[in-house]
């Protein structure tokens, strides 16, 4: 028998009116709590509420190009007051409609099907649509409807908020880049001083990482289908045998601002939509990347953070300042890249012709991109808070002058000097702190021309920075 103690009442259950509604501090996910109000710009890209407006976008467009088109004889041409008030039903979809359709999907628990009977009923009293009922979602399956409207929000996430704020962070990068061009700092190689470069020339090599990662994420093209159950265009060819549906479907798609995808089962493969999910993963790597060595040079005292008055940095050490947005942006990007990578991995692979395992994993795009924007978030807001400490960065420099072992050694084998890199190796390994006057006396024994010998005493750590200047200004 244990004789363990009960848990305490206020851990086994929630007051009775605490979970009575979703708020930010009811919610299980953190997204739609603790960092809501950071991410509501996805909201109109990846909630369900967007998921119904774009179906609705979709039915619309289709029913739309099926009354515009002669050869369907049996649906007659929409007068303009029709294709304005169809129009408008997609333009101010609210809130409140899309309860309407869950209000029908709770009925026919079919979510797609639901959204044609919504627009059955929004234009039951609009004679020339109500006319042409029967053409909406015609030979369509759900997928050609669905395909589209997932398309359609990764498209719209893509340009209106992610990219937007990958720029701001490959800018901000560039800006602290040119900053600190001139700043001279010591390189650590697997943590041991190694060949100067300067600050900004390392915020330039993320800047230019980072742009690259954007202009590929840029370039791939969203793909989508509207073929009917199987990709065959099965019912359509029965309806109209005569009809060049493959024609029609690519041009839909493309007034969509889609790329057709001609070979399809009942599902469009989520080729495209996994080389873009990865290539966001490849993004975020580069952030984690520099994420650590921001909050290294940090720990060195290379950058100091700006103050927010009333912050707290420790709850029992007053006087820490902590990295926490690159600690947090670390964490999300790490989250996100494990939810992008699996979705990457399992979209493509569908059972037969169709199965519904991607319908579940599709639901958590907006997880995955609302996990990579908030870490982008966190990021920018951390390189906005950093101050460069020039006396830091000359501390470590003026306590390395062993590093100029390698120019030293360089200049040696160009004169033809015996067993440079040995001499070198045997001056400097092991022997920790080289001074300056350890490394001038050695370079005074040298048999070397005059101007190469005086270039060589003139250096210091601190200019032996090779291009770093130049590179970092040119990004």
């Amino acid at each position: 028998m244990s004789n363990a103690s009960p848990a305490p009442a206020s851990l086994t259950a929630a007051p009775a009116d605490a979970l009575a509604a979703l708020t930010a501090l009811t919610a299980v996910s953190p997204l739609d709590g603790r960092y809501a109000a950071r991410l509501q710009q996805l909201q109109s890209h990846f909630s369900e509420y967007a998921l119904i407006r774009n179906r609705v976008l979709v039915e619309v467009e289709w029913l739309k190009a099926l009354a515009a088109e002669p050869h369907f004889t049996e649906v007659e041409p929409f007068p303009l007051e029709a294709i304005e008030a169809l129009d408008e039903a997609a333009r101010s979809f609210s809130v409140a409609d899309a309860k309407a359709v869950k209000d029908i999907e709770a009925r026919t628990n079919h979510d797609v099907k639901a959204v044609e009977y919504w627009l059955c009923e929004r234009f039951a009293g609009h004679p020339a649509v109500a006319k042409a009922a029967g053409f909406i979602h015609f030979a369509c399956t759900s997928e050609d409807i669905n395909n589209l409207s997932y398309a359609l929000m990764v498209r719209g996430a893509r340009e209106d908020v992610m990219l937007p704020m990958l720029n701001r962070l490959a800018c901000r990068l560039r800006d602290l880049a040119h900053e600190h061009a001139d700043l001279p700092m010591l390189s650590r190689t697997h943590g041991q001083p190694a060949s100067p470069t300067t600050l900004g020339k390392e915020m330039a090599n993320f800047a230019w990482r980072l742009r690259t990662a954007r202009d590929r994420i840029i370039h791939i093209r969203v793909t989508g289908k509207i073929n009917g159950a199987v990709g065959n265009y099965n019912a359509h060819r029965v309806a109209y045998p005569d009809f060049d549906w493959e024609k029609f479907a690519h041009d839909f798609v493309e007034r969509l601002g889609l790329e057709l995808n001609p070979y399809t089962t009942q599902i469009e493969p989520h080729d495209a939509l996994a080389e873009l999910l990865d290539a966001f993963a490849r993004a975020n790597t580069i952030l984690i990347d520099l994420n650590r060595d921001i909050w290294g040079y940090i720990s060195l005292g290379y950058f100091t953070q700006k103050v927010k008055e009333g912050e707290v940095g420790s709850s029992t050490m007053p006087h820490k300042v902590n990295p926490i947005d690159f600690e947090n942006s670390e964490g999300n990007l790490g989250i996100a890249n494990a939810m992008l990578r699996h979705l990457s991995e399992k979209l493509p692979v569908s059972r037969w012709q169709r199965d519904l395992t991607d319908s579940t994993a599709l639901r958590n795009l907006g997880v995955a991109f609302g996990h990579t924007l908030l870490a982008f978030d966190s990021c920018l807001r951390g390189l906005n808070k950093l101050a460069a400490n020039p006396a830091a960065l000359a501390r470590d420099l003026d306590d390395a002058w062993e590093v100029l072992a390698e120019p030293i050694q360089t200049v040696m084998r160009r004169y033809g000097l015996p067993e440079p890199y040995e001499q070198l190796k045997a001056l400097t390994r092991g022997k920790g702190h080289m001074t300056e006057a350890d490394l001038r006396s050695f370079v005074r024994t040298l048999a070397l021309p005059e101007d190469a010998k005086a270039r060589l005493l003139a250096m210091t750590p601190a200019s032996y920075i090779g291009k770093a200047a130049e590179l970092a200004r040119l990004v």
